[in-house]
């Protein structure tokens, strides 16, 4: 059994400064924790600050501030650093990819994550490497794995595993001086505008561990033998409701998640939707594994968690953060048409995520000329939409791609328009 390890980290945002390169360093289990970054003034900050960071936890009561020492940031855009950087992947025991997205995997020729990662695994000395993709798509782990072996043909059979994450933990970087100031955030390092502020929240799911004899260095994680049902927890459950309320509350004005907080209605809409419709599709499909979330009283616990902790004063996420990305959050098989269509696939109406749907698309509307949207779809108003409209807004979302059930999306999202209306004419 592996006594000592080593951790890489690719990106150091607030989920691997918050989370995996915190999680390794209270573990006491590693002897490093290097993170390659390409973000010179983030680097030269936490150098200067003796390899020092600091997080900010947001509990349900109050905001705690943590240091985490001894984590190495490498910048692999310099020749010397790119060579540290090989020289201890070839060393990990656990690499961890915490990137925008899955396309940012080969971005950077002979310095993308990809080249750099087997380069170095092409030379390793660890006993085993496991490697966990943090980025949100349920594939991440077998793209980042293809991508790899394409470059590194002799990787080791048996000595390299890559594991999928459910990241469940929210989070984001507050850059706002006045934000920072007001919620008494540390910086992550002197001479840093920058703060990461995470939620406390840590149950953190992620694909089984399959190498012989390998004990990961992070101990904190749940491992599932299928981790796909719990990614669709994820997507439809959870990132779902956060656009579905993130959408209303900007077609109402609303700054923050924390107002909706006491929005009874559009609480509730975001209620049904994640129990009635979301869940009990999620049940539907999953009750034959017998895990506790896919019954009643465990869907339920889940849903009434994540609307609290979505909404936490503390957390202070914001209506801006919640909808960027606008058409990637309407895309026709993510968090909102997906799960309206898993609904609709187990015999249920989708008529409170079609209000989401229905937000998301007057966001779109206005913020038309950033999306590129074309100029024969710019409605002015979106309360003046009709079923054709609407259709020609999703055959472009989806690049006219077919919908089993498009007509039955599209209907809803007309009848939805009204119950918008009323909740945000107020």
């Amino acid at each position: 059994m592996m006594a000592e390890h080593v951790f890489t980290g690719f990106g150091f945002g607030p989920i691997q400064g918050g989370l995996f390169a915190a999680e390794a360093f209270q573990s006491g289990n590693f002897t490093r924790i290097v993170v390659a970054e390409i973000d010179a003034e983030l680097v030269d900050a936490v150098r200067a600050n003796k390899a020092s960071y600091y997080v900010n936890v947001a509990g349900s009561d109050s905001i705690e501030a943590l240091k985490i020492d001894d984590v190495e940031l490498l910048n692999p855009n310099i020749s010397a650093d790119r060579q540290s950087l090989l020289e201890v992947l070839a060393q990990s025991s656990e690499i961890i990819t915490c990137l925008p997205s899955v396309s940012f995997y080969e971005a950077g020729e002979a310095n993308s994550v990809v080249s750099l990662m087997a380069e170095g695994l092409k030379n390793s000395s660890a006993e085993a490497t496991i490697i966990y993709t943090a980025e949100n798509n349920n594939h991440a782990a077998e793209i980042l794995e293809k991508a790899v072996s394409e470059k590194n043909a002799a990787q080791s059979e048996g000595k390299v595993q890559f594991l999928n994450t459910v990241i469940g933990k929210m989070s984001r970087v507050v850059t706002d001086p006045a934000e920072i100031a007001e919620l008494r955030l540390k910086t992550i390092a002197p001479g840093i505008n920058r703060a990461f502020l995470v939620e406390q929240f840590n149950r953190i799911m992620v694909s089984r561990t399959q190498i012989a004899g390998f004990k990961p260095g992070i101990k904190v994680f749940i491992e599932k033998d299928d981790l796909l049902p719990f990614e669709e927890a994820k997507l439809y459950g959870h990132n779902a409701i956060h656009s579905l309320l993130g959408f209303i509350g900007a077609v109402k004005g609303t700054r923050s998640m924390t107002e909706l907080k006491s929005d009874r209605a559009v609480m509730q809409i975001g209620r049904d939707a994640f129990l009635q419709e979301s869940g009990a599709a999620l049940i539907k499909k999953y009750s034959y594994l017998g895990d506790e979330l896919f019954t009643e009283s465990g869907f339920r616990d889940f849903a009434e968690d994540l609307l609290d902790r979505m909404t936490n004063p503390y957390l202070g996420d914001t209506i801006a953060r919640v909808t960027r990305d606008v058409v990637r959050k309407l895309e026709m098989d993510g968090r909102i048409f997906g799960t309206m269509q898993l609904a609709l696939e187990y015999g249920i109406e989708p008529e409170n995520m079609a209000i989401g749907a229905m937000a998301g698309i007057a966001v779109l509307l206005q913020k038309a000329p950033e999306y590129n949207l074309p100029e024969d779809l710019r409605f002015e108003n979106w309360r003046t939409l009709d079923e054709i409209h609407i259709e020609k807004i999703i055959n472009w979302l989806s690049a006219r791609k077919s919908c089993k059930h498009s007509k039955q999306i599209i209907k809803s999202i007309n009848n939805a328009k009204t119950r918008l209306v009323k909740h945000t004419s107020d």
